[in-house]
């Protein structure tokens, strides 16, 4: 299915056959992304009067609880409550779900004992020039990372000014393949969270972080139409479903 659509003034179409996901699912039937030094998620079924309410042993329907910190279990979307002390909630902040974003790839440069995105490297692939949203992929680019344990590896991040960086060229919507966009241990200052959100100024209560994507190696870097899908939960993150489509300007 090939649709027109008009987006800040401009005609495209996209081609809504064939979407593309980017976003890591809970599994609890295989080894699941983990982050963040807590167990691993849960899907059991509930327990009345010493019976388990699963159809394959009598009940009329299956009736699981499901427990997770989307921070560490699942592709998520974050708003600045995050950070603050002040609760913001990405169900009232994000109110828009289409975008079109730019996806790029980028091997994180080596510093020290880091790997870490950098201003420069962002520069070079975007310009100043962006869409709304945009898309990084990290190389090397492997399966493994629906299922990696994180905790206490130093995975690669983003550096604050890279953050500024993509702040000043107006990207709202920043979605990556890593846990965080920071280092993982940094003593608390969260330097790219707050540099993104501006919590030194006035807040990007529209601005949003998507972390834990995968994007496989057959998406091509480009321009794409993005629907941000995110469940209704009022907290700071929610699980999230972020879907590419490939789209034309005409």
């Amino acid at each position: 299915m090939i649709a027109e659509i008009t987006y800040n003034s401009e005609k495209y179409t996209i081609d809504l056959s064939n979407p593309l996901d980017i976003s890591i699912a809970i599994d609890t039937t295989k080894e699941n992304v983990n982050a963040w030094y807590i167990d691993d998620p849960e899907i059991i079924p509930e327990q009345f009067d010493g019976n388990s309410v699963e159809v394959a042993k009598g009940a009329p329907v299956n009736f699981n609880s499901i427990h997770f910190n989307p921070h560490s279990h699942i592709t998520h979307t974050e708003c600045v409550g995050h950070i603050t002390a002040q609760v913001h909630s990405i169900n009232q902040n994000l109110k828009n779900y289409f975008f079109l974003t730019n996806v790029i790839t980028i091997e994180p440069e080596e510093i020290g004992e880091d790997k870490i995105i950098t201003k420069k490297q962002l520069q070079d692939v975007l310009g100043n020039k962006a869409h709304e949203a945009l898309v990084i992929r990290t190389v090397p680019n492997t399966s493994d990372k629906k299922s990696r344990k994180y905790s206490n590896t130093n995975p690669p991040y983003l550096d604050a000014k890279g953050a500024n960086y993509l702040k000043q060229i107006g990207i709202k919507h920043l979605l990556i393949d890593l846990p965080s966009i920071d280092k993982e241990r940094d003593e608390g200052k969260l330097a790219s969270h707050n540099t993104f959100w501006n919590t030194e100024g006035d807040l990007r209560l529209d601005a949003t972080i998507t972390e834990f994507i995968y994007v496989p190696n057959t998406i091509k870097d480009g321009v794409y139409f993005l629907n941000l899908m995110v469940a209704p939960f009022e907290n700071d993150a929610t699980p999230s479903k972020p879907i590419l489509y490939d789209v034309q300007k005409k």
